[in-house]
């Protein structure tokens, strides 16, 4: 490597000559980024600059937490790390929430920071935004690197884009000090100084022995279930999934973000019985799926007789295996490779599960779908939340290619077993973690790396988090259409105040708001709609015109229940509950 040439040599020909601006930017180009998500500021100001001019498209938000957001909804998109940009010290923190959400949910994505100088952090000197970002940001992603050299860049560049793509994808935090991006050196080494990341994530395919264990225990196997996670989905194996399960002939569970892998009316989709599958099941096989919380970590009541299950799991990382039950046939590998492996050991002869079973499952699933059927009709006013979700439902089966984002508590709930999706990727939600807030930063990451119409359903409390990106949305005319389910608060809008105190309950927001004039006021269209025809007029039009919109749904305020459908994680005693009578009656 060349020594940086120091920038006080004026002398020279200035087109001899790089800088850590270039090299950075041309290190990102060079490994096929296209977008840059950011909040400028100082120092990294002029780097976003440098970049539009460069040919990158860079998209400013008014909040680095939810330009992170949209890096990491855009690394799930695409397969390439989001790169999210931003200032130093509270900048980086507020991205850092971004980057620990990617890394949670397995997302390739690149947190780029300017930061203060070495020397005078290590000392504590007290310099503008001093903090040591590294450190921090250390144990909140895969992994953390630091640049200090300008033909170190092409090396930090690759090895952050490698560290987020290899194995199991996830958050990298790439630390930029300031005078980093200042220094200077010849173009020439410069550029040989820059890396293309070869082969980042190249196929895992199990062992033959594991494939023929895991195909033994299927075959086993009376009333077989399989589970589908959104690690199938980022895989971007979609014909090899749909082949595997309708070669299995299994019935399968997609958990949200995997919903529309295989169309979510699919005659094997039991999401409509999800209780009689979980539980009467004696074999599951997880498919990038985690046996986490949301799967009640494959206990309790939910699950039947504890220790009637044999599990099958495929995942890329090994030690995902036993986490939470024992897996009595692991597969580690890519879920592309694997599912080819296992299709070509199946062969032409499989025997699929007895139709007593299938059939009792579709028979569950089609009269679930019946029982809901009037309810998502209704024409209330104020709206409820099936009439208003069975308008939004018939739009998506209409315009399949669009995008739904969603987040909120019943919005998100109701929204996932109500909605169907028909095609891979459709939806973006709150993940594993259940982060609020992720709505318009993934809003416009499916906007922009989609090209695609996006629809963001959000709860009147979720939208506050983010609520200010609709600026950011109109600014640069993007396609997405916000519902807002406005009920006036958090869970319910007709909380009362305990104390009989003057402040209004600590869930409840200010009744009738207008969050329509809100988009109005930056040159989106917004409007208010309290009964599903009217709603169902204005998503068409928004859809049609492909403009900014807002709509602001009027949901009755009683229409939803505490804490959505995890009301059971909050915690209670009978001591609160004695003093507190109004807690039973939530």
């Amino acid at each position: 490597m060349s020594a940086a040439v120091p920038s006080t040599e004026a002398t020279q020909d200035t087109e001899n000559l790089t800088d850590g601006f270039h090299l950075l930017i041309d290190a990102l180009k060079l490994n096929g980024v296209e977008t840059i998500y950011n909040v400028p500021g100082i120092p990294i100001t002029d780097l976003g600059r440098y970049a539009q001019a460069q040919g990158l498209r860079v998209l400013s938000f008014r909040h680095e937490q939810h330009a992170g957001y949209a890096a990491a909804a855009a690394g799930f998109l695409t397969k390439k790390p989001g790169i999210c940009m931003t200032v130093s010290a509270p900048g980086f923190l507020n991205g850092l929430t971004a980057l620990a959400h990617a890394t949670t949910n397995c997302w390739p994505m690149i947190l780029i920071s300017g930061s203060s100088e070495r020397e005078i952090v290590d000392l504590q000197r007290g310099d503008y935004e001093e903090m040591d970002q590294l450190a921090i940001a250390r144990p909140h992603c895969k992994a953390a690197y630091r640049i200090l050299h300008a033909e170190d860049i092409g090396l930090g560049v690759a090895r952050a884009i490698r560290a987020a793509l290899t194995g199991r994808p996830g958050g990298v935090y790439l630390d930029i000090p300031g005078q980093l991006l200042g220094q200077v050196m010849d173009a020439v080494e410069g550029q040989k100084s820059l890396i293309e990341v070869v082969d980042p994530n190249p196929e895992s395919v199990p062992s033959d022995e594991a494939i023929e264990r895991a195909l033994d225990v299927l075959k086993s196997a009376k009333k077989p279930l399989m589970i589908i996670g959104k690690g199938a989905a980022y895989a971007q194996a979609d014909d090899k999934v749909r082949e595997l399960v309708e070669t299995l002939g299994i019935p399968y569970l997609p958990m949200s973000m995997a919903k529309g892998l295989l169309p979510d009316t699919h005659p094997l989709c039991a999401s409509a019985a999800r209780s009689l599958v979980l539980k009467e099941s004696d074999c599951v096989f997880l498919v990038g799926a985690r046996l986490n919380w949301l799967l009640s970590h494959g206990q309790g009541k939910a699950w039947g007789e504890k220790g009637a299950k044999k599990f099958v799991q495929i995942d890329i990382e090994p030690t995902e295996m036993d986490s939470n039950q024992k897996i009595s046939a692991p597969l580690i590998g890519d879920i592309g490779s694997t599912a080819t492996a296992l299709l070509e050991a199946m062969g032409s002869n499989w025997q699929k599960p007895s139709e007593e079973w299938t059939g009792a499952v579709r028979s569950k699933v089609q009269g679930n779908i019946e029982k809901m059927a009037p309810r998502l009709r209704n024409n209330n006013s104020p709206m409820d939340y099936q009439g208003s979700l069975g308008v939004l439902k018939e739009i998506i089966a209409e315009n399949p290619d669009t995008v739904l984002v969603n987040e909120g508590a019943n919005a998100l709930d109701q929204a996932r077993s109500i909605i169907d999706i028909h095609k891979p990727r459709k939806r973006l939600d709150v993940g594993t973690w259940g982060i609020m807030g992720i709505g318009m930063g993934s809003a416009i990451a499916a906007a922009v790396e989609t090209g695609n119409q996006v629809l963001a359903i959000e709860g009147d409390s979720a939208f506050g988090f983010c609520g200010m990106e609709v600026e950011t949305i109109c600014r640069y005319n993007l396609p997405v259409c916000i519902v807002i389910m406005n009920n006036n608060g958090i869970y319910r809008g007709d909380g009362t105040n305990w104390s009989g105190g003057e402040d209004p309950s600590t869930t409840v927001f200010v009744k009738g708001s207008r969050y329509d004039l809100m988009m109005q006021a930056f040159g989106g269209e917004g409007v208010t709609v309290d009964s599903p025809d009217d709603l169902r007029q204005a998503v068409n039009k928004a859809f049609e015109t492909r403009k900014p919109t807002l709509i602001n749904a009027v949901i009755a305020e009683d229409a939803g229940k505490e804490s959505g459908n995890i009301g059971n994680l909050n915690p209670s005693s009978v001591v609160a509950q004695a003093r507190y009578p109004q807690a039973k009656k939530i």
